[in-house]
């Protein structure tokens, strides 16, 4: 009877073990699909934040050649408005040199 009652407490025993064990394993089950869910989220978020900062990096460099276009452009035109201004200040140069060269009428 002794050992019937010892073997029945020894099984009990081990009922109660499993029962926390499995207990144990649900909970940390649970945790780490918790934390493994959070860290999909945040590698989720990181790659959405890295696709707009390239796309905002993009939009950036697209304005600044614009930027660069145009400020060639105004140079160029710049340069192009200081080339007629030179030559028109060479003719009149080269006019008003030939008024003083003209003969004059001598006096008799």
């Amino acid at each position: 009877m002794r050992k019937i009652v010892i073997a029945a407490t020894v099984a009990l025993s081990a009922l109660s073990l499993a029962a926390c064990s499995q207990q144990t394993q649900d909970a940390t089950d649970a945790a780490a699909s918790s934390a493994a869910d959070d860290l999909s989220d945040m590698a989720s978020d990181a790659a959405d934040k890295a696709g707009q900062l390239g796309a905002d990096a993009s939009d950036a460099a697209n304005d600044a050649a614009d930027a660069a276009k145009d400020a060639g452009a105004d140079a160029a035109d710049a340069v192009g408005d200081t080339a007629d201004a030179a030559a028109k200040a060479a003719a009149d140069a080269e006019a008003a040199m030939d008024e003083g060269t003209e003969e004059k009428p001598k006096a008799q």
